[in-house]
């Protein structure tokens, strides 16, 4: 499923991928500290997350029950093609190349890429 989220529904997203599901009262008191949304704010994106399809809710006892229908790896998988289109042209060795030069890489980077890679190789043989 191919989503495109702003910055604020990844935040929101990112409390529902924690724990779900959960109704407006809950997430309005989970994310109001970090980003001082009140419950109408909060009203207003998940009706655009459900029109989008990443979020669906279900009635329960007292309030709707919301719950994520994106999977979190999609999403972000698509987040990634996204920016690398936009901000690469689509070269993964253009953006691994800056990645490397704005910072040095650790021990566990390297190892990290390392597995990341050969994985990948033998996914293709």
């Amino acid at each position: 499923m191919k989503t495109n989220l702003s910055d604020s529904e990844w935040t929101l997203m990112n409390c529902l991928w924690e724990k779900h599901p959960m109704t407006i009262t809950e997430l309005t008191a989970a994310l109001r500290p970090k980003t001082g949304w009140g419950k109408n704010t909060i009203i207003t994106m998940l009706a655009r997350l459900e029109a989008k399809g990443a979020v669906s809710h279900t009635s329960g006892e007292r309030a709707k029950l919301y719950a994520p229908l994106l999977d979190r790896r999609d999403a972000a998988r698509e987040e990634t093609k996204s920016f690398l289109g936009k901000v690469y042209g689509g070269s993964l060795g253009l953006m691994m190349s800056a990645m490397v030069e704005s910072r040095e890489l650790t021990e566990a980077d390297l190892a990290e890429l390392t597995a990341i890679l050969e994985q990948a190789g033998g996914e293709k043989k």
